[in-house]
C-alpha cells in the first residue's frame, strides 16, 4: 500500500497551483513573538517560583481572581485543559489559601471559585510587573500603540473567551 506522501508525489501538479508560490515564513516576527513571551512570562515565573508554583497555577489564579464564581467547567472552557491536569494545580492553589470553593447559589453541586485576599495580592504583584513590561513598551511606541497591540492579540486569536465579551473591550482602554 502506498504512502499518502508517495500518492501526491505522482499527482500533476495544476498550472494554477505551480504558478502560486506559498507565503515567505515570517521568521523575524517568529522570533519576536517567542522573546517578547519569554521574558514576558519570566516576570511572573520569578514571582511565582517564591511560593513554589509555576505557569499552570499563574493561568488558574489568573482567570478565577478576575472572575469570581467561576465553575470548574467554565474554567476548563478558558483554558482548554483537562479536569486531570486542573485538578492538580487546584489542589495546591486550594491547599495553600489562594482559592476557596464554594457551592453554588442556585446550584449547591455546582462549585464556584473565588480567590482569596492571598491569591488577589499574588496576581496583582504579577500584573503590575506585566503591566508595566507593557507600559514601557506602549511609551516606545507612542499614541495608538495599545488599541493596535489589542486589535493584533484579537486578531491573532482562535476564537474569543465565551465567558467574557468584555474582557477585550475593557484592556484597550
Amino acid at each position: 500500500m502506498a504512502l499518502r506522501s508517495e500518492r501526491a508525489i505522482d499527482r500533476p501538479v495544476s498550472r494554477r497551483r505551480a504558478a502560486e508560490s506559498p507565503p515567505e515564513p515570517m521568521f523575524g516576527l517568529i522570533e519576536s513573538m517567542f522573546f517578547a513571551y519569554r521574558d514576558f512570562v519570566r516576570d511572573a515565573d520569578r514571582i511565582l517560583a517564591s511560593d513554589k508554583f509555576g505557569r499552570a497555577h499563574h493561568r488558574v489564579l489568573y482567570f478565577v481572581s478576575r472572575r469570581p464564581g467561576l465553575t470548574i467547567a467554565e474554567l476548563l472552557e478558558i483554558l482548554e485543559i483537562t479536569k486531570q491536569s486542573l485538578n492538580r494545580v487546584l489542589n495546591d492553589l486550594l491547599e495553600r489559601s489562594h482559592v476557596v470553593t464554594r457551592s453554588g447559589e442556585t446550584d449547591r453541586r455546582r462549585r464556584q471559585l473565588y480567590s482569596t485576599p492571598r491569591g488577589d495580592a499574588l496576581i496583582a504583584e504579577i500584573a503590575a510587573v506585566q503591566s508595566a513590561r507593557f507600559e514601557k513598551a506602549f511609551a516606545e511606541l507612542g499614541p495608538g500603540a495599545k488599541p493596535q497591540a489589542m486589535a493584533f492579540l484579537q486578531a491573532m486569536t482562535d476564537r474569543p473567551d465565551p465567558g467574557a465579551p468584555s474582557v477585550w473591550a475593557e484592556s484597550a482602554e
